[in-house]
């Protein structure tokens, strides 16, 4: 079911969100001072392409001064457009997989430094 997910989720939503992220990504990785920035774009548009069947595991505790640098410079805004996404996929019973996974990637973009893409077990 999650490779049928991931499908749909591509062909309509994640394969433009990630690729603006992957062009975001390397926009920043020009500069040396951005690279850490590039690095987590580039983390969430690996969850962006393929987000169901995929955990996110936050540690904000571990780079709390990156994270608030992202949030003030792009993350809130971030969070709150995936958190808008995911309410409005929600209003459909058949939209809510896809709802749980805008708000993964909210999740995810409010404070990425620290935080790990990993499986589902």
């Amino acid at each position: 079911m999650k490779t049928l997910g991931n499908i749909l989720w591509l062909l309509f939503t994640g394969l433009w969100l990630g690729l603006g992220y992957a062009l975001t990504g390397i926009l920043w990785c020009i500069t040396i001072i951005g690279i850490p920035f590039g690095k987590q774009c580039f983390k969430i548009a690996k969850l962006a392409f393929w987000p169901f069947g995929t955990e996110v595991h936050k540690n904000f505790g571990k780079h709390p001064i990156a994270n608030v640098i992202w949030i003030i410079f792009g993350g809130l805004g971030l969070c709150l457009s995936f958190g808008l996404a995911g309410i409005i996929w929600c209003i459909t019973i058949i939209g809510i997989p896809f709802g749980k996974q805008c708000f993964k990637l909210a999740g995810l973009s409010i404070a990425p430094f620290g935080a790990v893409i990993g499986d589902q077990t």
